[in-house]
């Protein structure tokens, strides 16, 4: 019996008893369909959920076990995940983008000795020191040879009964590791909870039903995939599972599988808003969309497909502390603080800061292991995060007099020019204002004097072409003096993680190419307005 009268249930919030719960309840309707236009009634996604727990389990996979999953979305990466979690081991599910130093970064931190992984993947590792712990590969296609793994196949794995009990946890039991983006240095592995999970939605989605269809275009080694995945466990929802967003077959996949909700991150929502328009934008059945920033372009989707919107503000390391009201009329806020939570804006001492001023969002929760529980194998990392009894996010915020709550930019990210502290988001923001600018990165040059340069690398929307000294003058009326970038680079596409975030050490590692536009050199001037006291 819990002993808090918030803390929920098990039977609540963790994945077995969720899924023996639907497949009683409701044996027969689905519960999630593919990309390939099959689908699985609640008492089959049970039944195979069962097959592969007992797979691992024949293998010697115990509870607590770390397990990699290294695969795309798809039917094999989702009963990885559920069959670990049933068998009551943790799933530890790596970006299919991973090769090189940084997978093996992320498999030797692991400590696991088993990966599931897709067979076109599987090569990689051979380029990598795994380390001593990992001895048996499991395959999704065909089976592979990999030096010092143990080979299997996912079907073989599938090949029995699948006879067995779910695992007897507790909300705060570990239910996976999710490795951070590493867009600023290497990934950490951050301690899930299945309390973790279930507070970053329950609290967050009002209205959310049975009834909806969640469409699942997020990766599931990314916190939004997982997150969305379980807003249908909790409520007994369908959800549809795709590999990715792909703008140009959103509405169809929409249309044709009956999605009432989604979510989407980044530019996402630019896409669908500069996609071509059609008597058709307005039929279909999704009846609310995340959109994650809210800005305006996010308001343009709403109005052009009458689509009611919302926004949250979450991380892989916390449970959507912020969360809009729909259509908020503020543009870029994040919204206000949900049920269950505290938020505050702090300088660098843990002291609150005024309302307007930028500051350090930290967080904490009414009940324990509602957040993460720390970075694996990283104290360092976790003592500097908590302490003072709150969760230091990283990211510059501030907060106006009504309440509402505005991302500035991470805190590492910011750049520092003529002792002007510049937020690179929006830098970003002026940028892709230009009708010709499809996404934007701003970033830190060291600068021949002292400080940095600003250095902004853009991407061209299609069709058009970006002449670098043509952004700057439409550039100079809109932003301050300082923040006018010195460079800017364009290239056909930023690098990106497969969640859609610019992988901006990869842009400063490059620096200055010779592609570069330097406005010093065509003589280009920026000077501080005089201003009169007379």
């Amino acid at each position: 019996m819990n002993h808090d009268s918030n803390m929920p249930e098990a039977q609540a919030c963790v994945l077995g008893p969720l899924l023996e719960r639907w497949a009683t309840e409701k044996p027969e309707e689905i519960a999630v369909l593919f990309e390939d236009g099959t689908s699985c009634a609640w008492v089959e996604l049970l039944k195979l959920t069962r097959r592969v727990a007992r797979g691992l389990s024949d293998m010697g996979i115990r509870r607590g076990d770390h397990v990699l999953s290294w695969q795309p979305n798809g039917r094999e990466a989702l009963l990885t995940w559920f069959g670990l979690n049933y068998l009551g081991a943790v799933y530890v599910p790596v970006n299919t983008a991973y090769k090189g130093m940084l997978l093996q970064h992320v498999v030797q931190l692991s400590d696991a000795s088993h990966i599931i992984c897709h067979s076109g993947l599987a090569p990689l590792l051979e380029d990598i020191d795994y380390g001593p712990l990992l001895t048996d590969i499991v395959l999704t296609g065909a089976v592979l040879e990999v030096s010092g793994l143990s080979g299997h196949c996912f079907t073989d794995l599938m090949d029995n009964s699948g006879e067995i009990e779910p695992a007897d946890l507790q909300p705060w039991d570990t239910a996976y590791i999710i490795y951070t983006s590493g867009t600023t240095g290497p990934s950490k592995a951050v301690l899930s909870s299945y309390l973790h999970a279930y507070s970053s939605i329950a609290e967050t989605h009002a209205g959310f039903s049975e009834a909806d269809r969640i469409l699942v275009n997020l990766p599931l080694f990314h916190c939004g995939g997982t997150t969305f995945i379980y807003l249908s466990l909790i409520h007994g929802a369908s959800f549809l599972l795709v590999e990715s967003f792909k703008t140009d077959k959103f509405w169809s996949v929409v249309r044709n599988n009956e999605v009432t909700y989604c979510c989407l991150l980044g530019a996402m929502t630019t896409f669908l808003r500069r996609a071509p328009p059609s008597n058709q934008d307005r039929e279909h059945p999704i009846r609310m969309m995340i959109s994650i920033p809210w800005n305006e372009d996010s308001l343009a989707v709403s109005l052009r497909y009458g689509i009611e919107m919302r926004t949250v503000y979450n991380m892989t390391e916390i449970s959507s502390p912020l969360a809009s009201d729909i259509n908020p009329p503020a543009m870029g806020t994040c919204g206000r603080p949900r049920a269950g939570v505290e938020v505050r804006v702090v300088d660098e001492n843990d002291c609150e800061v005024a309302p307007g001023q930028v500051g350090e969002l930290i967080v904490r929760t009414d009940l324990p292991w509602a957040m993460n529980h720390g970075y694996y194998k990283n104290p360092e990392a976790t003592a500097a995060a908590w302490h003072n009894g709150w969760f230091h996010t990283g990211d510059a915020f501030r907060c106006d007099d009504e309440g509402n709550f505005y991302f500035v930019d991470r805190i590492k990210d910011a750049i520092r020019r003529r002792g002007e502290n510049i937020s690179s988001f929006e830098v970003e923001s002026e940028v892709t204002a230009h009708e010709c600018v499809r996404e934007a990165a701003a970033i830190g040059i060291p600068s021949e004097f002292s400080e940095d340069e600003v250095m902004v690398v853009v991407s061209p929307a299609g069709g058009k072409l970006v002449e670098a000294e043509e952004l700057f003058r439409f550039l100079e009326p809109r932003m301050a003096h300082f923040m006018l970038p010195r460079y800017i680079r364009v290239m056909d596409e930023l690098p990106k993680t497969p969640t859609q975030k610019i992988l901006k050490h990869e842009l400063k590692t490059a620096g200055l190419t010779p592609d570069t536009w330097d406005r010093e050199d065509k003589g280009i001037k920026v000077r501080r307005q005089e201003l009169s006291c007379a």
